[in-house]
């Protein structure tokens, strides 16, 4: 699962990294911590617009879903998972028809020190917090209304070890498989492929950060948020 990222960078450097230009640069703004329980905007390149950032709400509603507080209410569609992407009614037809990418610089995994216990939150980030890609797939319900999910899949031997309860991750795409994943000719077996081999290559980074994140009533969205805390530094020597 992902349900908590960031996105710091400013503007100009994003349409930079992406070559894409953000359709509407007066809703951007820079986050530290983005919690995708409260809906927010994530920011996307979709498969039918690749030179183009489009605003999207963080939890895909489906066409059935004409009362989107009701329908969120009943469902969660933060994250799609990749096994059953191309079975699932409710995410097989975007993931034929409408795939994007979410574009973050960084996102949260719980970890347990006790299966039982509380967990702490670690930050995961590639070497200089270098932008990067989550695999995505949205709907349209509504004239410039946009909603998305990122897709998840099984955790790798290390995101194992930080999420060491669900041991799922999200899918950050590599950056030679973004061109592929917003390729409108791919079909279901190159879609397939994608999700078992595109996970990106380079190493992520990751440290504990403050359970403030948990916490209701509290400003998260700050450069504080993402500082190393104490806590269990040496994970993979467990």
């Amino acid at each position: 699962m992902c349900y908590e990222t960031s996105l710091t960078k400013k503007l100009a450097a994003i349409e930079k990294h992406t070559g894409a230009v953000m359709r509407y640069p007066e809703v951007y703004e820079p986050w530290y911590h983005l919690s995708g329980f409260s809906h927010p905007t994530m920011f996307c390149i979709p498969i039918d617009e690749p030179a183009v950032i489009l605003p999207m709400e963080w939890g895909l509603v489906a066409p059935w879903g004409e009362d989107v507080l009701k329908f969120r209410k009943k469902y969660n569609t933060l994250n799609a998972k990749a096994e059953t992407l191309l079975t699932s009614k409710m995410y097989s037809e975007p993931v034929r028809e409408r795939r994007c990418l979410i574009l973050a610089d960084g996102f949260f995994k719980p970890h347990y020190e006790k299966l039982s216990g509380p967990s702490q939150p670690y930050y995961c980030y590639l070497e200089e917090r270098k932008l990067f890609s989550f695999a995505g797939i949205y709907n349209t319900n509504d004239h410039d209304f946009w909603t998305c999910s990122i897709i998840t899949k099984e955790a790798d031997d290390f995101f194992a070890v930080i999420h060491n309860k669900k041991k799922r991750m999200p899918l950050v795409l590599d950056p030679d498989f973004e061109g592929e994943w917003l390729n409108p000719d791919l079909k279901d077996k190159g879609i397939e492929e994608v999700l078992a081999n595109s996970f990106m290559r380079e190493p992520f980074i990751v440290h504990p950060v403050t359970r403030d994140l948990y916490k209701r009533g509290i400003d998260t969205n700050t450069p504080e948020i993402l500082e190393k805390v104490g806590g269990n530094t040496n994970l993979f020597e467990e």
